[in-house]
C-alpha cells in the first residue's frame, strides 16, 4: 500500500497537469498512471484542443501508459486524478485492469465512484478497481471553483 506522502507526490503531479490543461483553455483536470513507483503515463483534459470528446485526463493518461508498456491492460497500476471520474473514464479503468484509483475531489454531477452512483463497486464486472478519495481534495476543488468563476 502506498503512503500518504507517495499519494500526495503523484497527486501534485496530476495537479500540475491540471494547470497545463487550464493554460490550454481546458477544464483543469490532470491524471497520472503509476506502477511500482514509476510514472507510466500522464494526461490532462484535451477535449477542446484535440476535438475529441473522449480526451478526458484519465483516458489520455491511460493511453499514454498503454503505449509505454505496449499493452492495453495495466494490471497493478494506480491512476491519480484530480476529480472523481465519469462513467466513460471509470469504465475504461475497469477494461484496462487498473488496480487502484486515487482521486482528489468529488464531482457531484457526473462522478460515478461515490457521488451519483458506485460504478466501481458493481459486483457484475469481472475486475474490481480499489479507490480512495480526498488526497489534496481541497486544493483540487479550489482550482476548479476558481476556473469556473473566471469563466463566468
Amino acid at each position: 500500500m502506498s503512503s500518504i506522502a507517495e499519494h500526495e507526490q503523484w497527486m501534485r503531479r496530476a495537479l500540475a497537469l491540471a494547470d497545463r490543461a487550464e493554460n490550454e483553455g481546458e477544464v483543469p483536470i490532470g491524471a497520472v498512471v503509476v506502477r511500482d513507483g514509476e510514472l507510466l503515463g500522464e494526461g490532462w483534459n484535451s477535449v477542446i484542443s484535440l476535438s475529441d470528446p473522449t480526451a478526458h485526463a484519465e483516458i489520455v493518461a491511460m493511453r499514454d501508459a498503454a503505449r509505454m508498456v505496449g499493452n492495453y491492460r495495466l494490471p497493478g497500476a494506480s491512476i491519480y486524478v484530480t476529480l472523481e471520474p465519469c462513467t466513460m473514464c471509470a469504465g475504461a479503468m475497469i477494461h484496462a485492469r487498473i488496480a487502484r484509483l486515487v482521486f482528489a475531489a468529488r464531482e457531484p454531477r457526473a462522478g460515478v465512484v461515490c457521488s451519483t452512483c458506485a460504478l466501481l463497486d458493481e459486483p457484475r464486472y469481472n475486475h474490481r478497481v480499489e479507490w480512495q478519495e480526498g488526497i489534496l481534495g481541497q486544493e483540487s476543488s479550489q482550482r476548479l471553483r476558481d476556473f469556473f468563476r473566471r469563466r463566468r
